[in-house]
C-alpha cells in the first residue's frame, strides 16, 4: 500500500521569522503490483492453448504387396527437386521433354499440377486421379520436400509417391534438361 511519512523533521524549531512547512516524504509500496503481475502471468500461462504440431499422414506400401495395378502413362507426372530450388518435371514415367519451374508465380508447380489433373480427368474420366512421383536429387533441401508435400495437399492430389531418381534423369538434368544428350 502507499504510505505517506509525515514525520516532524524540525518543524517545531523556530527559525528567525521564517515558518517552514512540514516536509512530507512519499514512499510507494510496489509489493501488491508485483503480486498482481505474477497472478496475471500465471493466469495467462494456464489458460493459453499452445499450437499443436500438425502432421501429414503418409501411408507407406507394404513390402510383400503383390497387388500391382497398371496405370496409363498419361496419368503420371514426375517431379524432381534439385539443390538450386528448381523443380524439374515431365509427363509420364519415361524421361522426355524435361521442363523447369519453381514453387511461386503464375507458372509455378501448383498451376502445372492443377492443369495436369484437369487433363487426366478429361481424358481418362472422373474416376481416374493424377499420380505424382516425387524424386529428390542430391543436395535437395528439406524445405523443398516439405513444400512439395504441401503442394500435394493444396492441390488435393490423393496419390503420390517418393522415389529415388534414375541415373538417366540425373544425367538429363545435368545436360540442362535434355534427355537426348544423356542417352548419347
Amino acid at each position: 500500500m502507499a504510505e505517506l511519512d509525515t514525520s516532524d523533521s524540525g518543524a517545531k524549531k523556530k527559525h528567525k521569522g521564517k515558518v517552514k512547512g512540514k516536509k512530507m516524504s512519499t514512499r510507494v509500496d510496489l509489493t501488491p503490483m508485483v503480486d498482481l503481475a505474477f497472478l496475471l502471468i500465471t493466469f495467462f500461462m494456464l489458460t493459453t492453448t499452445l499450437n499443436k504440431p500438425q502432421a501429414m499422414e503418409l501411408n507407406m506400401p507394404k513390402k510383400d504387396d503383390e497387388d500391382k495395378t497398371d496405370i496409363k502413362e498419361s496419368q503420371v507426372m514426375t517431379v524432381l527437386l534439385d539443390s538450386l530450388d528448381q523443380i524439374w518435371y515431365y509427363d509420364g514415367q519415361t524421361v522426355a521433354d524435361l521442363k523447369t519451374t519453381t514453387f511461386a508465380g503464375d507458372a509455378g508447380i501448383r498451376k502445372i499440377i492443377l492443369k495436369k489433373q484437369k487433363k487426366v480427368k478429361r481424358t481418362l474420366g472422373e474416376k481416374k486421379d493424377l499420380i505424382v512421383i516425387i524424386k529428390l536429387l542430391q543436395g535437395a533441401k528439406y524445405k523443398a520436400m516439405v513444400d512439395i508435400l504441401d503442394e500435394m495437399d493444396i492441390t488435393d492430389t490423393k496419390t503420390y509417391a517418393i522415389q529415388d531418381p534414375y541415373p538417366l534423369e540425373i544425367e538429363a538434368i545435368e545436360n540442362g534438361g535434355n534427355p537426348k544428350l544423356a542417352t548419347e
